[in-house]
């Protein structure tokens, strides 16, 4: 393990690369303190991926139902944020799970008494005709526990649950500035009481990258924003995955005998575990190179070219693998007098069975036979499956802004389905009859027209970006995409 190691550091770009690592749990403890020793000045963590959920049994133990993998960041290399399925984001706790998160603005945890930050306990003075903010009073005297009163409002104080006095987590010069942009919002009634609730920096910057679209104002003066496909989720996930497509018997081994029927090979990993492993770093590199040292039956290229296939990225895969064959089969063709470096041996070895045929198949979406293959773990073809179509209207971009082509692009750059190579500075619009495409974008609302008029029969395409500042045209586009 440690040759190599050894040789992989020197393959690895020092400014920004990373190794990936798999290992089970009876050798990731020497596996850590050789990664820590052989890389000392890089960051290193390491996460746990469930493999198999039916458990695999051990006698005299526990079962088995997850490996590790060891992440080795070198440079500037640091996982990005992917567009991820709702099952990757906790539905629980303060786990964001795909909509805007308000938070409390009342203080909780630590330091949230009142002696903690004595500036940050002051009034807010609630209209009830709404309910909004009427005044946001100056914090009160050491003391002084009673605001004043004004006429009509009712005054809110940052009191805790068991009666003692904490405080806000904004100054009052903050809460002001911040309610301007639509970042405050009052919920309650003077029966129950008011809550002040906030949008913090995170959450505020989602709707500013526009994964979350500013549709109105309540009349408080918050923002709302338009409901979007919770499905999905931006994020850098925790480090604890336990997603169903990483199932290595549903996804690896099931997969790899549909594709080689016949052939066998020892716990192949999910392609999908492998994918989401490694488009943490080359998601928004669409010409990364990737090397496997111990390609196994090519999980790693099939991943790889995934990711090739829902962003027309350009990325490499150099595998690396020996023809071996196994204990049994070597007894096997022993006897039936063959040798190794002989034909009868050699196609029997697992880079001539498995490895290149895998590659091949997958890659042109059928076998040497002409059969077909069924499935999207192969990059010829993808199933075509009924969607419902959503849309979203990015009224908070300016149209005048996009006068160039990286402007553009940084716009696209969230949307999974639109490869940001077609973007050019006098892009219009983006409509693809590529089925791997299923999003469509405009950037000219003064092209509505032409745009709807290169949807026409466009079935595969389900997401649908709207750049204008007019919610009627972006009705009228709507309905007419709808009908």
């Amino acid at each position: 393990m440690k040759r190599r190691l050894k040789l992989a550091k020197r393959l690895l770009n020092p400014k920004d690369s990373v190794l990936i690592v798999t290992i089970d749990e009876k050798e990731y403890l020497r596996l850590g303190l050789l990664l820590e020793e052989m890389f000392a000045d890089c960051r290193i963590q390491m996460i746990s991926t469930m493999i198999n959920p039916a458990n695999v049994a051990r006698a005299g133990a526990f079962g088995r139902n997850d490996e590790y993998i060891f992440f080795v960041m070198l440079g500037e290399a640091a996982p990005q944020r992917s567009r991820l399925v709702r099952e990757w984001v906790s539905g629980k706790g303060r786990t964001h799970t795909g909509n805007i998160r308000w938070d409390i603005l009342r203080r909780s945890g630590t330091n949230a008494s009142r002696n903690h930050s004595p500036g940050c306990f002051y009034p807010i003075y609630v209209n009830p005709d709404g309910p909004r903010i009427g005044e946001v009073g100056d914090p009160l005297p050491k003391g002084q526990s009673s605001p004043d009163q004004l006429p009509g409002l009712v005054p809110v104080l940052p009191i805790r649950r068991d009666g003692s006095e904490g405080n806000w987590q904004w100054a009052p010069r903050t809460l002001r500035e911040r309610q301007k942009q639509g970042r405050v919002r009052i919920t309650g009634s003077p029966e129950k009481g008011f809550v002040v609730s906030i949008l913090k920096d995170g959450e505020f910057a989602k709707i500013k990258r526009g994964e979350f679209q500013e549709v109105s104002h309540n009349p408080d003066g918050s923002i709302i924003v338009e409901d979007i496909d919770t499905k999905f989720v931006l994020a850098v996930p925790g480090s604890q995955w336990r997603i169903s497509t990483h199932d290595a018997t549903q996804y690896g081994s099931r997969v790899l005998a549909d594709i080689l029927p016949g052939r066998r090979f020892p716990f192949p990993k999910s392609v999908y575990a492998v994918r989401d492993a490694i488009r943490f770093f080359i998601g928004n590199r669409p010409n990364a190179l990737i090397v496997d040292f111990f390609a196994g039956s090519g999980t790693t290229l099939n991943a790889v070219n995934l990711l090739n296939a829902a962003d027309a990225g350009k990325r490499r895969c150099i595998m690396i693998t020996n023809n071996e064959v196994s204990e049994q089969e070597a007894l096997s063709l022993k006897a039936q007098g063959f040798q190794p470096g002989q034909p009868g041996w050699e196609q029997s070895g697992i880079c001539q069975s498995i490895t290149w045929p895998r590659s091949k198949y997958t890659i042109l979406g059928r076998r040497d036979d002409g059969t077909e293959l069924d499935g999207d773990y192969f990059t010829g073809n993808t199933i075509t499956k009924e969607k419902a179509r959503t849309f979203h209207m990015l009224g908070y971009i300016d149209p005048a802004m996009l006068d160039t082509a990286a402007r553009k692009k940084e716009i696209v750059s969230l949307i999974e389905a639109i490869p940001m190579a077609h973007i050019k500075i006098d892009t219009a619009f983006f409509v693809s009859e590529d089925e791997r495409h299923t999003a469509a974008i405009l950037f000219d609302d003064t092209q509505a027209g032409p745009f709807l008029d290169a949807l026409e029969g466009m079935d595969h395409i389900t997401h649908f970006y709207i750049v204008t500042r007019s919610n009627k045209l972006f009705q009228e586009l709507k309905a007419l995409l709808t009908s």
